[in-house]
């Protein structure tokens, strides 16, 4: 799902309080250059881009160092684990209180399952992606190859360790002016989706009801660019197309595909399969 407020993120941090350090006060290059002549983005470079309130920067250089960064280099001494570690913590916080605020209505168990939703590994990499944090993260050598850039559970990390460090910089309310216009854009497609049961599970009851088996999903086309990438998703069900989706992670897609065809069962006896 995109986040379209990616421009205004500026905005969010101004309205937080916060206001992005000229580069000349960084004293380092705006971008790092590799041996390979990639240009990974400095800590002083995304802190202009994003506007970021960070006075210290050797703390934004932790939140974006992975360990396989420090397992290459023996001069850096801390990976941005215990910012991850932090950085969770403030989000579920965040997230919880958001919903709790939001939906008077919601029982317990369901801001539970929300909560979830919103703070789990996709969804933040999501986020991350966002905000383009891929090309600052700071990785050994293998794991770049690797595409560690593109990895939901790294660029998962590398968005919790930066709230993190954010929270240490800062205080909760920069975080939740930051993190808020985020919740109310997915949340409104994480309750659709949701629809009180998962609806590829909701399908695949009703396939294997009618004595059909199980839904199959497949990846027709992947679009978008590196960062940010667009999945496009075929169910089939007996060798038959059912319906698509699409989404901007794999997950999202199939439930999406998934939804679309219990729309198109449930809306047409008429319905009739590819």
């Amino acid at each position: 799902m995109s986040i379209e407020h990616r421009s205004n993120v500026g905005e969010g941090i101004r309205k937080a309080g916060g206001t992005g350090l000229a580069l000349a006060e960084f004293r380092e290059d705006y971008v790092n250059h590799n041996p390979e002549g990639y240009h990974e983005e400095s800590p002083a470079a995304l802190v202009q881009r994003l506007e970021l309130p960070f006075n210290n920067l050797l703390m934004l250089r932790r939140a974006l160092t992975h360990d396989s960064y420090v397992n290459e280099h023996p001069d850096v001494l801390e990976d941005n684990e215990r910012l991850e570690f932090l950085g969770d913590a403030v989000l579920d916080f965040v997230a919880g209180a958001w919903l709790y605020n939001q939906f008077p209505e919601m029982a317990e168990g369901e801001l539970t399952r929300m909560r979830s939703a919103l703070v789990c590994t996709e969804q933040l990499a999501e986020f991350a992606r966002a905000f383009d944090l891929g090309s600052a993260m700071r990785l050994g050598h293998g794991e770049d190859q690797a595409g560690g850039r593109q990895k939901d559970a790294l660029l998962c990390a590398t968005f919790e360790a930066v709230i993190g460090a954010l929270y240490m910089e800062n205080d909760i309310s920069t975080i939740e002016r930051l993190v808020h216009p985020m919740l109310e854009q997915v949340s409104e497609q994480i309750i659709l989706l949701s629809d009180s049961r998962d609806p590829k599970n909701r399908l695949q009851e009703w396939s294997q009801g009618q004595g059909m088996g199980t839904p199959k999903y497949f990846t027709l086309t992947i679009s978008g660019s590196d960062h940010l990438p667009m999945f496009e998703v075929e169910v089939q069900i007996n060798a038959k197309s059912y319906g698509r989706g699409s989404g901007h992670n794999k997950r999202v897609a199939e439930r999406a595909a998934a939804q679309a065809t219990l729309d198109a069962i449930e809306n047409s006896k008429s319905f009739t399969p590819q």
